[in-house]
């Protein structure tokens, strides 16, 4: 007995799917929407970073002066700067390179730090010249450090890169704790004892213009001359030389009476290597406001610049001093320009995806009809088969196949498909006319 006929469709139609293959595909819809809405978080996110928080420096110290000097440039961008002191150059650094501090930028000394690849920090600008003041009591003139062998002397606080600087320069000079009586004062406590003769020497950091350094320069205090200044300069590159001309504090008063001849480290705005690069745009607008007028060493616009080798450049920096700031930040808020960059991130490749899918979209179609049409296609193949390779048919088999060929006919009519596609359809009609005949063929020889 032939087996029975299935109705039209179930020779090809698909197997159903499997919970297995459901709860595959539910897992893959959530993983793809995780990622989708991680990476919208991390485009989106720092478009709308309205606060910058800095690690500065001592209270009225030199960082901090500049600090307060970058909050009110910032804040006409709309952008709050959050100024948090420090110890100093190295605690400045130890923070920025914790991975989950809050800090974003700060400044360090040139010379202070040994910067590793894993720090993940880079340099927005070198900013400006830290001069290296030495002052000491006593008749007679000094110009070299090894001089004050024996002596006390106040090098500078912990975590400060002062300190740092005054063990290098002093160790090159022969003076160690050994020898001398090597003291860590603050400015102003390390002024007083100077003052008072406790002690004999003491190392400052700091512009001419500070109020310390005024004090210091107008005291009756000795400046050091570095004499050595070259020579030291060789055995530590992050320092540099520079001169404080005569009558310089004073023309009425002739003071200092000579040129002095100094040493100074670089201070350096060092960040994240993650900060937005409009962000980095803005504290290079500050900067150059607030460093592009020293003119106590250096000619005008010397500073800021990116002649440092410490930390790695940051590519923003590189292009603002190459061309200014972008397009969009010259000519827009800060707020709406990031945003419009940011957004620019997402749309620019949906944009070419969608471009793709516009190209896609007439073959998909027309891949989407010939499928309509092949699944018709493959029944007509099957039950033609059927029909060639059954050698003695019944006539309810005969039956079922005129119904079933009757049924592919009605349903292929009924096909909603584009004008375009009626060629497609009348050819697939004429396969159902070819093999209605075949069964009316085999139903006239079954009778005969």
């Amino acid at each position: 007995m032939m087996p029975r006929h299935n109705p039209a469709l179930q020779r090809s139609q698909k197997t159903p799917m499997t919970p297995a293959r459901r709860r595959l595909l539910a897992i893959g819809l959530v993983v793809l929407s995780a990622a989708s809405g991680w990476l919208t978080m991390i485009v989106v996110e720092p478009a709308f970073q309205r606060t910058i928080v800095m690690t500065s420096g001592a209270e009225n110290g030199i960082y901090r002066g500049f600090a307060d000097r970058y909050a009110p440039i910032l804040k006409r961008a709309g952008i709050k700067l959050d100024i948090r002191g420090s110890s100093g150059s190295v605690e400045n650094y130890e923070r920025l390179r914790e991975p989950k501090s809050v800090y974003d930028v700060g400044f360090i000394q040139s010379g202070t730090v040994s910067p590793k690849e894993t720090d993940k920090l880079q340099t927005i600008a070198a900013v400006s010249y830290e001069p290296i003041w030495v002052f000491y009591r006593g008749e007679i003139a000094v110009d070299q450090l090894s001089q004050l062998r024996g002596t006390k002397i106040s090098m500078g606080v912990p975590g400060s890169g002062l300190l740092k600087v005054a063990q290098l320069l002093l160790g090159y000079s022969g003076v160690t704790s050994q020898n001398s009586t090597l003291l860590q004062l603050d400015a102003p406590a390390a002024y007083q004892r100077l003052e008072a003769g406790q002690i004999d020497a003491a190392f400052f950091i700091g512009r001419p213009d500070a109020e310390m350094q005024k004090t210091l320069l107008n005291s009756s205090l000795k400046l050091m001359s570095f004499a050595q200044a070259d020579a030291l300069v060789q055995k530590i590159p992050s320092l540099s030389k520079i001169v404080l001309p005569r009558a310089s504090t004073s023309v009425a008063e002739d003071l200092p009476r000579t040129d002095v001849t100094l040493l100074a480290a670089t201070a350096l705005l060092v960040s994240k290597d993650t900060m937005h690069p409009a962000l980095i745009y803005m504290l290079l607008d500050a900067a150059r406001i607030v460093h592009g007028h020293e003119h106590y060493f250096t000619p005008l616009g010397t500073f800021p610049n990116t002649n440092t080798e410490e930390f790695p450049i940051s590519d923003d920096s590189v292009r603002y001093f190459k061309s200014g700031q972008p397009f969009l930040y010259r000519n827009l808020p800060f707020w709406l320009a990031s945003l419009i960059e940011r957004r620019l991130l997402i749309l620019v490749p949906f944009a070419a995806l969608l471009i793709g899918l516009l190209q896609a979209l007439p073959r998909m179609v027309e891949t989407r009809m010939r499928k309509r049409l092949v699944v018709w296609y493959r029944e007509i193949k099957a039950l033609e088969d059927e029909v060639w390779n059954s050698t003695g048919p019944t006539r309810s088999q005969i039956e079922q196949w005129s119904d079933e060929i009757e049924s592919i006919d009605a349903n292929v009519s009924r096909l909603r498909i584009p004008y375009r596609y009626f060629q497609d359809v009348y050819a697939l009609k004429q396969a159902i006319g070819v093999v209605r005949d075949r069964i009316a063929h085999v139903a006239q020889r079954a009778k005969g």
